[in-house]
Formats: C-alpha cells, structure tokens, sequence
C-alpha cells in the first residue's frame, strides 16, 4: 500500500493509532474507502469502531499515523474548517433539544453552518422532504418517536452538503419500519454523489446498504473488501434435503449413496427427516443432483440452497481469530 493514497479516495488513513493509557483503542489501521461508496464497518463492542470514526471525523487526535480525506492530508496541529466541511457526522449518542420544533432545530444548526436565507429555508425543505418530516415541521422533537428522531439527527448531519458521510451505529433500537426507511434515505444519499462509512451490529442492514466491508477486531482491521468479494471468498453453501414418506430409511440410504457420488458434496449431516449437505458446486450442479435424487426414488419434500449471510462470514472470521 503507497504512502501517498490515490486521488479517488475519499478517506484514507496510514498506520493510524490511537493509544488512551494502557488502552490502544485503534491500532496501526490502513483504510481506503473508494469515492462514492457505502463502506460498512463491522465488528464486536471495543472493537475500535467508533474511536476510528471520531478521529476521521477530527473529534479525536491520532496517536500516530494520518488521515487524508479527499485526498488532503487532516492535520490535527493546523484546524483546516474548509476540510472539515466535508464531513457529516452523526455519533450514536448525539442529543436532540425536546424544547424545540423540528424546524426550529434544523434552522438553528443550518445557522451554524452559515447557511444564509433565501437558500437557507430551501435547504430545511429540502431536508424535511428527504427524512419525510415536511408534517411534522412545527412539532416539537419531544413529541417524536425514537425513528423519527434519527431520521431528524440525519437530516441535521447533512444539512451543509457534506461529501463524506460518517454514521456511528445510526438503526440503533429502531423497528424494522424505521431501519427501512433510514435505507431509503441512505440509498438517496448515496445516489446524490455522497461516501458513506456506516458502522451498525445490524449486519442484514449493511448487507443491503453496503459496497464494501470492513472487519475490526481489537482496534485491528482484520478485513477490509467489497462485500462481493467477502461473499466468494467466504460465503459456504449448504442444501437443505427433506424426506418424506413412511419408508425413510431406504429413502435415506438411497440419498446418501447419490451423495456419495456427487463431486461438488464435501460433508452432510443427518437431522430428522432431513440431510443438510455441504456443497461446493454451481446452480447446474444442484440441478443434476436433484434430478439423481428423483431418478433414484427418494423420496422429497424440500430442496433448498441456503448461503451465508454477513452475519455468518462475521461469525465465522471471528471464530477463526479466537482459535
């Protein structure tokens, strides 16, 4: 990896650290994310997750190495507000004021960011129509539920057109509804040209939001690749073979023998009236097996190929760093 990141990234970090006491929180982390990407950041609490993104987003000084956003170097000992402007971020504990109404809310930080009227009041509608809170204008945030609040915090967070997006857990305690409707919004953000480092333990969540995924573990980026990739790499694939009939063990000896002669099985198990089998092979190669099956008089009820999710992958990588 060159010292110098190429122009089309829009964060890069290079043997970045970050030692609190005896605690290094982040540790020696080389990060690319590509301009114009999801970039989903996965990992168990302590990981380092949201250190990483407070020292990106200029809230924390590195212990050693740098930064580049955009492809500027983020000097902590020089305060560069033009760069920093870049940025949208959006922690998992920022505060809201119950005391104001949404507008007044959104006004006030639109006011800090020197937005100034006619274009100002454009803004906040344009806003409030993204986070689909053009009703709730005039309500006061305390009258708001908990998805709703988030969908306000974001709505705050790229108020000034930032290019670079850090979201620290956003879909926290959020019901599927709510989660859903943050996912539009992050997908219409990503369409309008922004990057976007999302980090969240809801990993179906990042799976679809997601171009690329980073892994930490222990202030360590262990991975870091597009999830397409993640997926050939380390996604297994399994078929789920149900029996039926009142003759199942000739039924189940007959499956075990195709089994045996099917290059693409590598391992099965033998549950209740079902076989789940460890399968390496293509779309056409489980076609051809069930076609065997059939032939040979098994006799089914089920045949199913089920892969690995994300949570799988991040289950199993973290299995293999403990053992």
């Amino acid at each position: 990896m060159s010292d110098i990141p190429a122009p089309e990234l829009a964060i890069a970090t290079r043997n970045l650290s970050k030692q609190f006491d005896r605690l290094l929180a982040v540790d020696n982390v080389d990060l690319e994310v590509a301009d114009g990407e999801v970039y989903g950041l996965i990992g168990p609490n302590g990981a380092g997750k949201t250190t990483l993104m407070r020292m990106l987003a200029a809230i924390e000084d590195p212990t050693t190495g740098d930064i580049y956003l955009q492809g500027e170097r983020l000097d902590p000992d020089r305060p560069n507000p033009r760069l920093k402007r870049y940025l949208g971020y959006l922690p998992d504990d920022f505060p809201l004021y119950d005391d104001l109404t949404v507008w007044d809310y959104l006004d006030y930080f639109a006011r800090l960011y020197d937005l100034r009227e006619p274009g100002r009041s454009r803004r906040l509608l344009e806003i409030l129509d993204l986070v689909q809170l053009i009703p709730k204008r005039d309500s006061l945030i305390a009258t708001l539920s908990r998805g709703m609040k988030q969908r306000l915090s974001l709505g705050r967070t790229i108020l000034h057109e930032p290019v670079l997006l850090l979201l620290d857990e956003p879909v926290s305690g959020l019901d599927p509804i709510a989660r859903q409707q943050f996912r539009e919004i992050i997908q219409v953000v990503r369409e309008a040209g922004m990057t976007v480092l999302i980090s969240s333990h809801i990993l179906s969540d990042l799976a679809q939001l997601c171009s690329s995924i980073g892994i930490m573990e222990l202030g360590c980026l262990v991975e870091s690749t597009s999830i397409q990739e993640l997926y050939q790499r380390l996604s297994q694939q399994r078929l789920q073979i149900s029996l039926l009939g009142d003759n199942l063990a000739k039924s189940l000896d007959r499956a075990i023998a195709e089994l045996r002669n099917c290059p693409q099985v590598e391992s099965w198990t033998v549950g209740d009236r079902q076989l789940t089998v460890h399968f390496n092979g293509n779309e056409t190669d489980s076609a051809n097996l069930l076609r065997q099956l059939i032939q040979a008089q098994v006799n089914l009820y089920q045949f199913q190929i089920e892969t690995d999710d994300l949570e799988d992958i991040f289950l199993q990588l973290g299995h293999q760093q403990t053992s």
